[in-house]
């Protein structure tokens, strides 16, 4: 690849999937957990009135088990997690995209494209790695007890 074509179809690419990415991972963060967060703010009023309607009982039981399933959801799938790694990157991958631009720092050589090459490619491998090791911890977490006293 020559520069061009790495800097449009590499990392300008790469930019914007993790800055996509990131979006969403945050935005389904927060939509959850401010639905927990009213969910668990509107149980105990409702507790209230429990004397006047015995049916609310049942509405209290089903907000609080989707309590326990958003906050299994956000666990599972650790959406603030993604946010914050999709976000940093996608600034590393800016801050070297920038400064080989301006040719400063390691990119004041004649192998600057080398060196653009070899920091992104780093970056991009350094987060699948932390994103491997992010879900192998939650497999780890939801295997049942009996299959961790096999291994």
């Amino acid at each position: 690849m020559n520069e061009e074509e790495y800097l449009k179809q590499r990392l300008e690419e790469q930019i914007r999937w993790y800055s996509t990415n990131s979006a969403a991972n945050k935005n389904r963060y927060q939509f959850l957990k401010t639905a927990e967060i009213i969910i668990s703010v509107i149980i105990p009023f409702l507790t209230g009135y429990l004397k006047e309607n015995e049916a609310l009982k049942y509405l209290i039981g089903i907000l609080g088990c989707l309590v326990a399933i958003i906050a299994g959801l956000l666990v599972l799938y650790k959406y603030q997690e993604k946010w914050i790694e999709y976000r940093s990157t996608e600034e590393s991958l800016k801050h070297e995209k920038y400064m080989y631009l301006s040719g400063s720092g390691p990119y004041k050589t004649d192998a600057s494209l080398a060196n653009l090459v070899e920091r992104v490619e780093y970056l991009i491998s350094k987060e699948n790695s932390n994103w491997n090791q992010m879900f192998s911890k939650t497999d780890d977490i939801l295997k049942p007890a009996e299959a961790k006293k096999t291994e």
